[in-house]
């Protein structure tokens, strides 16, 4: 219920936007946000935004490059991501909850979605 696509390989600098769609009624007003795993470390968030988009949240990693915006009327969400770093190469993967505090915390995600890979070359 929730694809993610716009993965890709970039160089270091590069930008690449990702975007996440949502099936189904259950989305109605949810929150939604991207989480990251590296290979070898465990998944981190990234960032979230509330249904609304009034209310955004980023972790301290991508302050500054990232940006995270919705569409409700098609229930996307989208992660643009400037000025890329090769630290930055993992698999993103979409979620959605209830609230942006449950998504923020990462407090048993009610949704995921499959991941896309992000690979930044030095």
């Amino acid at each position: 219920q929730l694809q993610a696509s716009g993965g890709g390989l970039v160089q270091a600098g590069g930008s690449l936007r990702l975007s996440c769609a949502a099936s189904g009624r259950a989305f109605s007003t949810y929150a939604m946000g991207w989480f990251r795993q590296a290979p070898g470390k465990a998944r981190e968030f990234v960032a979230v935004i509330s249904w609304s988009g009034g209310t955004t949240s980023y972790a301290d990693s991508v302050k500054g490059r990232f940006t995270i915006s919705n569409h409700n009327a098609q229930n996307t969400v989208y992660l643009q991501m400037n000025n890329l770093k090769p630290e930055d190469t993992a698999v993103y993967f979409c979620a959605a909850d209830r609230s942006v505090v449950a998504v923020r915390t990462n407090a048993n995600i009610r949704y995921w979605g499959k991941g896309t890979q992000v690979t930044v070359s030095s």
